[in-house]
């Protein structure tokens, strides 16, 4: 199995996305998060993410004769590197963005669920814009988020910090000017 495979599968992906924000769960944790994924489903994709270095178990415990495992995500081991993005074909890149896309639907439906929500209160947004850029001005763009976003990814939980999504999609427009 590709990595490609192994980490876009909208369930595997979905579990992936439950860890970002350095996060330790149970599988316990994992199934309160995502209980339209039937159990059995969901430790079978845990363990596959396990044995592919994916998800590396934090701690051990027993709990009634059984051992529960809290997990946390290995970031590396989640990305897919430059070599696997350049021989995925336009079909695979349209799969992993179709991916991408449905699990964005489905946080967003899930944010939209809950009882009470504020789209202003809880910072949510989506937007599109269209930017003129040289390739230099899109590095220089893309160092400055960066820098703005890096020392924030290590922002520990503590109590007043909500977990936040943030999703982006760069992608080239119609290279003629109006």
């Amino acid at each position: 199995m590709t990595s490609a495979d192994l980490l876009l599968h909208p369930v595997r992906l979905r579990i992936i996305q439950a860890f970002l924000g350095d996060r330790a769960l149970t599988t316990a944790e994992l199934r309160s998060e995502l209980p339209d994924v039937p159990p059995a489903s969901l430790y079978r994709h845990i363990a596959r993410l396990a044995e592919a270095g994916v998800l590396s178990v934090a701690s051990e415990r027993r709990v009634r004769g059984a051992v529960e495992r809290t997990y946390v995500l290995r970031v590396v081991a989640a990305t897919l590197n430059i070599d696997e993005l350049e021989r995925m074909s336009r079909e695979d890149h349209r799969q992993a963005f179709m991916a991408f896309v449905a699990g964005l639907l489905g946080d967003f439906d899930r944010y939209l669920a809950r009882q009470q929500i504020d789209v202003l209160r809880d910072g949510v947004s989506y937007r599109v814009a269209g930017l003129w850029l040289t390739d230099g001005e899109l590095a220089e763009l893309a160092r400055d988020l960066l820098r703005v976003i890096q020392p924030r990814l290590a922002n520990p939980a503590r109590p007043g910090r909500r977990r936040r999504i943030l999703a982006s999609v760069l992608l080239p427009g119609e290279d003629r000017a109006e």
